[in-house]
């Protein structure tokens, strides 16, 4: 079967250069939504609070209660509980869901500042923090979400000064409805390290602490991932591999045939166009279980940088790690 590979001393200095810009490990909260990027939940989770973190942000309730003893503090990003926790808080994403949860949970008021998915309207701020009142909620922290920040334009400036106004009339109005004060969070990967002074309450961070954050080759990857070879065959000149017959021999060759496919994650339109780091050639169709390689290496390196294997299949490196089965083993190295 193939397996994956989470290198420790990776993760670890990458976490050193992100709590540098934050000057706080405390400042740090972790992303692990969608089983951590692919990397595996409950592996990165362990990983980050042997070093040190005690921040964490998840997508829904059943990611959070696999990980609550690991954790201070734990944000749900989509999900509504069914009862309140003293630990856990959750994402008020859209106004008229106020009053859907239970009283006193701990919850995060989300404000579209201009990417215009999630979060309550910027003049729908002072309604918002009356039904949250009525709703006998906890508010403890007002944020915001990039649409823009890995790209070279205005726009991160722009939801920056949006989230400042924000900022002001959130404070304002925690003093008007009895709220104690808040704490206020932006910056996810690609926008921290556009902040030459970081001065917020936290920062979420996903892709940077995995290494795969594009432009910034200081980050080191954590994830590998290897096959194992199934069987291997002589290919003679001229003849064709896998289903369709895409790839022709131009000379005799090994083909070997590895246990993964795109039913594991392996991209099927990176076929007869994806190299691994060692230079092995994937040739053939990528089919459900299997891809093609020339090579007769038992175990066989597929990749180790998610950014390439992005190149290759004409996506980013989200998809890349979202995309792997979490059957798939996980070995800390």
């Amino acid at each position: 079967m193939a397996y994956i590979t989470l290198n420790k001393n990776n993760f670890f200095n990458n976490l050193d250069k992100i709590t540098k810009k934050t000057n706080s490990k405390d400042k740090v909260a972790l992303v692990l939504k969608d089983n951590a990027y692919g990397h595996g939940l409950v592996e990165m989770a362990t990983l980050a609070k042997e070093y040190g973190l005690t921040k964490a942000v998840v997508r829904n309730n059943d990611e959070a209660n696999k990980i609550e003893s690991l954790f201070e503090y734990i944000l749900v990003l989509g999900d509504i509980p069914q009862k309140s926790s003293d630990m856990i808080r959750y994402t008020i994403n859209d106004i008229k869901n106020i009053d859907k949860f239970p009283k006193g949970t701990l919850v995060e008021l989300k404000v579209d500042t201009g990417m215009h998915r999630n979060g309550v309207d910027m003049s729908e701020l002072k309604s918002a923090f009356g039904k949250i009142k009525d709703a006998e909620l906890s508010l403890e922290a007002v944020f915001t979400h990039h649409r823009s920040a890995d790209e070279l334009s205005s726009e991160w400036f722009w939801q920056n000064d949006n989230f400042k106004k924000v900022k002001a009339e959130a404070k304002y109005l925690a003093e008007e409805f009895g709220f104690a004060p808040l704490r206020f969070h932006s910056a996810n990967s690609a926008s921290l390290f556009r902040t030459d002074t970081f001065d917020e309450d936290m920062a979420r961070v996903g892709i940077a602490s995995y290494g795969c954050l594009e432009g910034f080759e200081e980050l080191s990857p954590v994830l590998s991932l290897y096959a194992q070879r199934l069987s291997s065959r002589e290919i003679k000149r001229g003849n064709r591999v896998g289903y369709g017959g895409t790839f022709k021999a131009m000379k005799s060759c090994v083909v070997s045939n590895y246990d993964f496919g795109y039913g594991d994650g392996f991209f099927r339109n990176s076929s007869n166009d994806f190299i691994t780091p060692d230079g092995v050639k994937q040739v053939g169709r990528i089919s459900m279980d299997n891809s093609s390689f020339i090579s007769d290496e038992e175990n066989l390196l597929i990749f180790d940088n998610a950014i390439d294997v992005a190149k290759s299949a004409r996506t980013i490196s989200y998809e890349v790690l979202t995309s792997l089965k979490a059957y798939l083993k996980r070995e800390i190295v």
